[in-house]
């Protein structure tokens, strides 16, 4: 006799038996019970959770000679019909090979007929969705008014691919994947039947490689049957599923947490000596991190993590010393490594140096704390000078230190910005200043070239202004029209005609001539940013952040 696989062998044939699907089971069961069974179901869902077997099922409790019941007997000829695929009045069809509208109208024809010997002419179609346009319209008036003795069951793996037409004459079954727990009972009762000495390790392993079907799962657990024989190993389980140990994943992080580099590097160099891929190996990292993760961050982390309880108790213990924050920061690491793995070739560098950096990564300080300390310590020294005190500063982004002026000599103290060196005029005018100002107010751009200016003579009776060799400002100056509106500006100035003349600054000159405006202010800033500096610098309450924060001023900026 022929080997029948475990996915065959345990198929499924009572409502009872569907595991993990029993919203649809008692919903079904309901409806047969009160008598309100619809013409029409449409079951959606992953491969292998239970859609074909819950419509033969459904099929089976219809036409049993004991039913309709919300159970089928299994025992009569009709029930064994639909079980062995042989019975006349249940037709299972494949949609993917029966895609044409001539199908369709050869299904839609033959469902006019009584059925030979059940209550029900079934009709279930498989991947539904595969049908084309034409024969999914030669559904439509069939499935609006059926024959009271037809019943239509469609199964789909992706509901989006059938039109709302079909959607709407149906009523639908959502199937869900099957958890991992409901995956591993189902295994260790088919492995005492079957007389399997395997552990709930290997089990886990099985089932997490099935990633919740039960056909995949059944499918892998007669892979390693085949491989192990009677006694299954944990090794053997995870090297032939492909899967990545537990213990690996476990003793890496570990080490992480640890901050132990080396350890972190040699767990690099096992699973590269394992031949495991990289990337998928970063991807089951990603996903134990994430686990850590959930379980420091919730209250019942067992209702949101599909996982065994011996996993649960194992990661619970090793995230119990660790902060959500850090084990965030490691996972987002990890996933940065992950991303960029897709177009690098070197995966296993991308990996050894986000590990590396997981590894000598500093904890997050709780900032509530430090911000409570730093107010004691500000209302400990009530003399200390506070930063409001000047103009408001803040610490932003990095600041380089200016250069002082080639024109400062260290022997010489700058002068305050109300002294700035002025020559004044001996007549009613005012100062340099006050004549620049003036200006601005009167021609905008003829102030503003004049603020680069320097005076190199400055009387009621003569103004003589230099400028720097070969700069914008004077050739704008030395222009015939610009120089005739100074002229008159002059003049209007004083209160009588003045001399207005420009003249060259060559480099050699520029330290003995006046400084111009712009330069003064440039000065002027500079001596301010110097002493907001000091300020900040020498402030108790910043130095004691500094040291709390492990940080650095970077720069000073006024708000």
């Amino acid at each position: 006799m022929s080997y029948v696989v475990l996915a065959r062998k345990y198929r499924p044939q009572t409502f009872a038996d569907l595991t993990g699907q029993e919203h649809v089971s008692r919903t079904l069961q309901n409806a047969i019970d009160s008598g309100r069974v619809a013409h029409a179901f449409l079951f959606t869902g992953a491969r292998g959770v239970g859609k074909t077997s819950s419509a033969r099922i459904l099929a089976k409790a219809l036409n049993c000679e004991q039913g309709p019941s919300t159970e089928p007997c299994n025992v009569c000829h009709l029930c064994r019909e639909i079980t062995d695929g042989t019975s006349t009045d249940v037709f299972e069809i494949d949609g993917a090979s029966n895609t044409g509208v001539d199908d369709v109208r050869e299904l839609r024809d033959n469902s006019r007929y009584l059925p030979s010997h059940s209550r029900y002419k079934i009709y279930i179609i498989d991947e539904v969705h595969m049908l084309s346009t034409n024969a999914f319209n030669a559904l439509l008036k069939i499935l609006e008014e059926p024959p009271p003795h037809v019943k239509f069951i469609f199964a789909t793996t992706e509901p989006h691919k059938v039109p709302i037409t079909i959607l709407s004459r149906c009523q639908r079954f959502d199937f869900k994947r099957i958890s991992l727990a409901r995956l591993m009972a189902r295994l260790r009762e088919i492995s005492t039947v079957e007389g399997i000495n395997i552990s709930d390790s290997a089990l886990a392993m099985i089932a997490r490689k099935g990633d919740g079907s039960m056909r995949d799962t059944l499918s892998c657990f007669d892979q390693v049957l085949a491989f192990c024989g009677s006694t299954v190993a944990d090794d053997d389980v995870a090297t032939l599923v492909g899967v990545v140990d537990r213990r690996l994943l476990a003793e890496l992080s570990a080490a992480v947490f640890a901050g132990d580099a080396q350890e972190t590097l040699q767990g690099v160099r096992r699973v590269d000596a394992f031949g495991y891929n990289i990337r998928q190996f970063t991807q089951e990292l990603i996903a134990h991190f994430r686990n850590l993760l959930i379980i420091r961050s919730v209250a019942k982390p067992e209702e949101i993590l599909d996982l065994a309880e011996a996993e649960l108790t194992e990661l619970r213990q090793q995230a119990a010393d660790q902060q959500p924050s850090d084990i965030q920061r490691r996972l987002t690491l990890l996933v940065q490594a992950e991303s960029g793995m897709a177009q690098s070739s070197f995966p296993r560098l991308l990996l050894e140096m986000a590990l590396l950096k997981m590894a000598t990564l500093q904890p997050v300080l709780p900032i509530q704390p430090l911000i409570e300390r730093l107010r004691q310590l500000e209302a400990g020294l009530p003399a200390a000078p506070r930063l409001s005190a000047a103009p408001s500063s803040a610490i932003a982004a990095p600041a380089t230190p200016s250069r002082p002026s080639p024109r400062s000599r260290p022997e010489e103290p700058i002068a305050a910005p109300a002294a700035a060196a002025p020559v004044a005029a001996p007549g009613t005018g005012g100062t340099w200043e006050r004549f620049v100002e003036f200006c601005r107010s009167q021609n905008p751009i003829l102030g503003g070239a004049l603020e680069h200016g320097s005076p190199v003579q400055y009387t009621q009776e003569r103004i003589e202004i230099g400028f720097p060799e070969g700069s914008f400002h004077l050739s704008s100056m030395q222009d015939a029209e610009n120089l005739a509106r100074l002229r008159r500006l002059a003049a209007d100035f004083a209160g009588q005609e003045t001399t207005v003349s420009v003249t060259v600054i060559r480099s050699v000159e520029q330290e003995r001539q006046p400084l111009s405006l712009a330069e003064k202010k440039s000065r002027e800033q500079q001596e301010r940013r110097e002493a907001i500096r000091r300020e900040v610098l020498e402030n108790p309450v910043v130095t004691e952040a500094i040291r709390l924060l492990e940080g650095e001023i970077v720069e000073i900026k006024e708000l």
